[in-house]
């Protein structure tokens, strides 16, 4: 089979599309043919060098694709050779085949098209993970998600308002504001001239809930926007790594802070996250009011273009990559 392989770290161009060995699925995992996999910034980071894969998971960058069962391991049950299905990786997603755990599959929801189901499964299992089952967003509470215009950010929103939530975000431009309101925020901030503390709590109580791609440049401020017993979840380190904390204040507050990763995770974990993501989250995607949001499809072998979109900004939603022509 054909893969994406890093010829050595660097830049974009150190992606090269070539003849690897097929994976092999071991007891409790299945052998999935790729229609696509989808670009994370974790996967940059991977190019880079600054992102091994767990120990065990295959160097081959991709946390997710769609596909279609074309073998099943020992001990499999519940799903047949011949289904469609969306995967949450731990790596091995740019390629024409990957091997993964059973428990980590997701079937295709409603009429989500294939390709598109490959953009679905990390942004669904971080978001859910951290925003609904971790910081317990319910109907009525106020959601701050920092970077609205991303994959993470655009399905938040989507959750958020499924949920009854309002939902704030961030943004840097008029037009991304804009098409994150149509999709469903009600508060938009550009972050490049206005302050999303003062602009939050001008329209609300401040936050219950933050999530936050941008690690120790927002820490402060993330603490000052939170409301009364609000939770602060972390997610991302874009802003940095070291920041300063005002204990008096979170503790005034009666805040909270998490930091979490979801690729680092057992096996077990990922398992019970994705079980309740197929129970709790994929019957809103199934009734449209949560859809996958695709800026581009791009040629696997051509995943370089990919990556350098992320990077070079103005991507809305997700960067998918089709493993066939």
């Amino acid at each position: 089979m054909h893969a994406i392989k890093i010829s050595e770290p660097g830049g974009p161009d150190n992606l090269v599309w070539t003849e690897v060995a097929d994976p092999v699925p071991g007891a409790g995992e299945v052998l999935i043919d790729v229609a696509a996999s989808a670009v994370n910034r974790a996967d940059l980071l991977q190019r880079q060098g600054n992102y091994p894969p767990p120990r065990g998971a295959s160097d081959i960058i991709g946390l997710e694709c769609s596909g279609t069962i074309i073998e099943l391991g020992e001990g499999v049950e519940g799903w047949q050779v011949g289904d469609e299905v969306c995967a949450l990786l731990s790596g091995g997603g740019y390629a024409e085949k990957v091997a993964v755990p059973a428990v980590q599959l997701l079937p295709v929801p409603g009429e989500v098209e294939l390709l598109s189901a490959a953009g679905l499964p990390e942004v669904a299992c971080t978001v859910w993970s951290n925003v609904v089952m971790h910081a317990g967003l319910s109907e009525g509470d106020v959601l701050l998600v920092h970077g609205g215009a991303g994959g993470i950010g655009t399905h938040a929103i989507q959750v958020g308002k499924a949920l009854g939530a309002t939902v704030a975000i961030t943004a840097g431009s008029p037009e991304r504001l804009e098409r994150c309101r149509q999709l469903g925020a009600d508060i938009v901030i550009n972050y490049r001239d206005q302050d999303f503390v003062e602009e939050l709590k001008n329209e609300t109580k401040g936050a219950d809930v933050i999530l936050d791609n941008m690690g120790a440049k927002y820490l402060g401020r993330n603490v000052d926007a939170l409301a009364t017993g609000g939770r602060l979840v972390v997610i991302g380190m874009q802003g940095g790594l070291k920041g300063e904390l005002n204990l008096g204040k979170l503790i005034g507050k009666r805040g909270s802070i998490a930091a979490t990763t979801l690729r680092a995770r057992p096996v077990e974990e990922k398992g019970a996250i994705v079980a309740d993501v197929r129970e709790r989250l994929w019957p809103l995607v199934v009734e449209g009011s949560v859809h996958p949001v695709i800026d581009q499809v791009i040629p696997m072998a051509e995943a370089a273009d990919g990556h350098r979109a992320l990077e070079e900004g103005g991507v809305f939603g997700k960067i998918v990559l089709a493993a066939k022509s």
